[in-house]
C-alpha cells in the first residue's frame, strides 16, 4: 500500500516587472538539498542553476522562469524561501563606519521590497530622432556578466559589459521605422554600441543603474564604536548569510 500524499499549500504574489498574478508552493525537502549542495558548493553557476530549477518546480503559473528579469527572479525566490522555512532572515552584516565589525542582523522576508526609481526607463532617446529600446537582462546574464570576472583584466571586463548590454537591446526605432535586435548578430549589437557618443552611452548606463532591484535597509550599532549606521542590502546574493 503506498503512503499517503502530503498536501501542499499554494501561495499568490504579483511579479514586480509585470504585476501578473504569480501561484506558487514552498519548495520541499528534496529541493532544499540541492539548494544546499549547491551553496556549499560557492560555485555561483551552480547556485544560480539550483534557483532556476526550484522555482521551475515551485510555481504552478504559466511562465517562462528563463526569460524573466533578474529582480523578479529574486522577488520569487525570497518569498518561496519565506513560506518554505521561515519568514525571517539571520544575516551577518559589516558596520560601514569601520569597515570591519561583523553584526548578527534578522531581516524580515515580507520588507524586502523591489525598488522602482521613479526616473527608470527602457526606452532611451538617443539623438531626438532615434530611440533604443532595451529589455531587462535574464538571470543568466546577470550571473555570467556580475559575478565571475575572476582575475580578468580590465579589458575582459569592458567586453563583458558590452556583451550584457548588447544582449539587452530589444529594438531601434524612430517615426518611420524599426530595427530588431532580434534580428541582428551580438557582434553586430556590440559594433553599433562602439559608435555612440559618450552622452548617449551614459544614457544606456542610466538604465541599469536605475533599474529595479531588490532591496533593503536596515540600521545596525557598532558595538565597538556604538556609531549607529544603515546598511542597504541589495540583490538576491545579499540576503543569504
Amino acid at each position: 500500500m503506498p503512503l499517503p500524499k502530503i498536501a501542499t499549500p499554494t501561495y499568490e504574489l504579483v511579479l514586480p516587472s509585470t504585476g501578473k498574478k504569480i501561484k506558487y508552493r514552498p519548495f520541499l525537502v528534496k529541493e532544499e538539498k540541492i539548494l544546499i549542495l549547491a551553496l556549499e558548493s560557492e560555485d555561483v553557476t551552480q547556485i544560480t542553476n539550483a534557483i532556476k530549477a526550484i522555482l521551475k518546480d515551485c510555481i504552478s503559473t504559466r511562465i517562462k522562469v528563463d526569460t524573466l528579469p533578474t529582480f523578479d527572479i529574486e522577488y520569487l525566490f525570497l518569498n518561496i524561501r519565506a513560506k518554505s522555512v521561515g519568514e525571517a532572515l539571520d544575516l551577518v552584516v559589516t558596520c560601514p563606519d569601520d569597515g570591519e565589525t561583523t553584526v548578527p542582523v534578522k531581516v524580515f522576508i515580507d520588507e524586502i521590497e523591489v525598488l522602482q526609481d521613479e526616473d527608470h526607463t527602457t526606452d532611451i532617446s538617443l539623438d531626438g530622432n532615434l530611440t533604443l529600446r532595451m529589455k531587462y537582462p535574464s538571470l543568466e546574464q546577470f550571473i555570467e556578466n556580475n559575478f565571475e570576472f575572476g582575475d580578468d583584466d580590465n579589458s575582459s571586463i569592458i567586453e563583458k559589459s558590452f556583451d550584457v548590454i548588447a544582449a539587452c537591446i530589444d529594438m531601434v526605432f524612430d517615426k518611420e521605422d524599426s530595427w530588431a535586435a532580434a534580428d541582428c548578430t551580438h557582434k553586430e549589437l556590440v559594433e553599433w554600441l562602439g559608435t555612440l557618443n559618450s552622452s548617449q552611452f551614459k544614457k544606456v548606463e542610466k538604465f541599469f543603474e536605475t533599474m529595479p532591484k531588490l532591496t533593503h535597509t536596515i540600521t545596525v550599532t557598532n558595538p565597538n564604536t556604538k556609531v549607529e549606521s544603515e546598511v542597504i542590502l541589495e540583490g538576491l546574493s545579499s540576503f543569504f548569510g
